[in-house]
């Protein structure tokens, strides 16, 4: 599939109206988990373009321009209201961020599988196990605060136990900072792959940095307080490695070119029809927006598609689905390694005086007040043990019990033992 080889309908044609514009959300108890973590992942990709469409606006004085821009952002917004509205009333907060986390475990498992640059699939194989953590401490808030099993929600297709704790993800923002990549050095699916991300831990944030004072008690309040701040870790992790050298309108044909991909993708793995409907028009829409920034970039930079992307083809589908043995392997290899300058490093391994010591100090202290864990340690003393999924016992037997959560893994020296990155037997 080539979307440029598609003929596009007139961009001055696809408004809709409020009949159309507001959708029949989906049964919470019947929908397929990859269908909402599909809602979501195109969510957070409308917003990423709706607001770097803003961004540009302000970094031009073209009015001309930026009546174009004003155009195709307001569909985009179009888009992504229709689909946030796909979740039903009935769908209480914690329950959607089930579908946040899984998202975040099985796309991350995904794209670190498919990319070709080495720098970036260990960027991802590292933020896996915060996303899968936080799947855990969701889970457990969610069985107190409401009695629901979240491997119900997650179609048990993903597991649910610790990763590296939330406690170690807290870092100097210094620490968070990564390398550009080049497009034009980087493979295909890399240079999709750091879009695709990094508006997806963008979305993330947003969600709980919004939802965060409307939870329901202090502890879900705090949780998601704790939760968002990593976010912004992963989102200043993710976005960093996109190639800073874009032009403004390379940018903006790559978004494009990104949303026709993910909604190409969608279609093509869906298995709820009227949602596939909703990707299949969706497409046909992100098309005419591609060709608009196809124009544009001819227009003001007086470049040919071909200079951005070289091969227009779309890669194979992306498609969400189970990634229980790679999740394993990576937590297994890597667990007890931190972010360190713009690599990695194994916290048995790091200088004492190191940043990263530093800040866990300032911020964690004993970590007898960190929300995160705060909430293990009270369902473990109402419930007698935590609450968990997993199709066997936890690779890193520091994880393993469940009467007691662990603080040490992934930020104090001896806590346990990882053989690093790209490790193979």
């Amino acid at each position: 599939m080539n979307p440029f080889a598609e003929r596009p309908e007139s961009v001055e044609k696809l408004f809709e109206n409020w009949q159309t514009l507001y959708p029949r959300s989906y049964d919470k108890n019947a929908v397929d988990p990859y269908t909402k973590t599909r809602i979501i992942l195109m969510n957070g990709t409308e917003f990423e373009s709706n607001w770097f469409s803003h961004n540009f606006e302000r970094h031009t004085t073209n009015t001309d321009l930026r009546r174009e821009l004003a155009l195709t952002r307001y569909l985009e917004k179009q888009q992504q209201l229709k689909l946030s509205l796909l979740k039903p009333i009935d769908e209480s907060a914690l329950e959607h961020t089930i579908g946040y986390e899984q998202l975040a475990v099985d796309l991350t498992a995904e794209l670190a599988k498919r990319v070709g640059d080495a720098y970036l699939k260990k960027a991802l194989d590292f933020a896996l196990l915060e996303d899968f953590d936080h799947l855990y401490r969701y889970a457990n808030r969610l069985e107190a605060d409401k009695g629901v099993l979240a491997e119900k929600l997650v179609g048990r297709y993903t597991e649910i136990m610790p990763g590296r704790p939330t406690i170690a993800h807290h870092r100097h923002p210094a620490d968070n900072v990564r390398r550009s990549l080049s497009n034009k050095v980087s493979d295909k699916m890399s240079v999709l792959a750091g879009m695709i991300i990094t508006a997806a831990e963008q979305q993330t944030m947003n969600y709980y940095m919004n939802i965060a004072t409307l939870a329901e008690n202090e502890q879900a309040r705090r949780l998601y307080e704790e939760i968002a701040l990593v976010e912004e870790e992963h989102v200043t992790h993710y976005e960093g490695l996109m190639d800073a050298g874009s032009t403004w309108l390379e940018s903006l044909l790559l978004h494009e070119y990104v949303e026709c991909y993910l909604y190409w993708s969608c279609y093509m793995t869906e298995t709820d029809e009227y949602i596939r409907s909703l990707w299949e028009r969706n497409f046909v829409i992100e098309v005419a927006h591609l060709h608009k920034a196809k124009e544009l970039l001819g227009k003001y930079e007086n470049k040919d598609v071909s200079e951005v992307i070289p091969d227009a083809e779309f890669p194979e589908p992306l498609s969400l689905h189970e990634n229980i043995d790679y999740v394993r392997k990576i937590l297994q290899d890597t667990v007890q390694f931190t972010s360190h300058h713009e690599d990695y490093a194994d916290v048995n391994e790091l200088p004492s005086d190191s940043r990263f010591f530093k800040y866990q100090q300032a911020l964690n202290s004993d970590g007898s007040d960190v929300p995160s864990h705060r909430v293990i340690a009270e369902h473990i003393r109402s419930a007698k043990k935590d609450y968990r999924y997993e199709v066997a016992p936890a690779p890193v037997k520091e994880l393993r019990s469940n009467t007691e959560d662990n603080v040490s893994v992934g930020r104090v020296p001896g806590a346990a033992e990882s053989r690093g990155f790209g490790y193979s037997v």
